[in-house]
């Protein structure tokens, strides 16, 4: 089912205390914006950001941008900074349920118990599709390895364009 994106716009949101305060490289981000690339995506990111707020104004700013999907990194555990699902969640218009709980089933199915951890959310905001991805390079391609062959056909569908 994936289709190309050639000429929509997508941003990409790492939510890291440490990365965004260059204790280290954000190395999730990447990933996601080479598979949005490859999508045909004109992709903006990844923007390193700290927990809270500031992945809120990053979601904000992308859509305010014009992106038609809108892919998180990091922030959706349990440690008390792990606030992405809080930040993501007054912005959507709809929840799309199916897509986070189809993240946490591939990798809880790839034997990563841990999988299950994961509160990250996905929905519609305007007309663009926004998903949290967990902040693991594991957690990131099992959940683009889910995201990538629906995404194009699930932006299109926001708008009512592949009808």
């Amino acid at each position: 089912m994936t289709g190309r994106a050639d000429g929509l716009r997508a941003t990409v949101v790492a939510a890291s205390n440490r990365a965004a305060a260059g204790v280290y490289e954000d190395t999730t981000g990447p990933l996601i914006v080479e598979a949005l690339t490859e999508l045909g995506f004109d992709v903006t990111g990844p923007v390193v950001v700290p927990d809270g707020e500031p992945v809120a104004e990053a979601i904000r700013t992308a859509l305010a941008g014009g992106a038609r999907a809108v892919l998180t990194t990091g922030g959706t555990g349990l440690t008390p900074t792990d606030l992405t699902p809080e930040m993501t969640r007054p912005l959507l218009d709809r929840e799309v349920p199916g897509i986070a709980e189809a993240i946490r089933a591939y990798g809880a199915a790839k034997g990563v118990p841990t999988a299950a951890l994961s509160r990250g959310l996905a929905g519609i905001a305007g007309d663009a599709l926004v998903v949290n991805l967990p902040g693991s390079r594991g957690g990131v391609k099992d959940g683009l390895a889910v995201v990538v062959p629906l995404l194009v056909h699930a932006v299109q569908q926001i708008t009512g364009s592949d009808h």
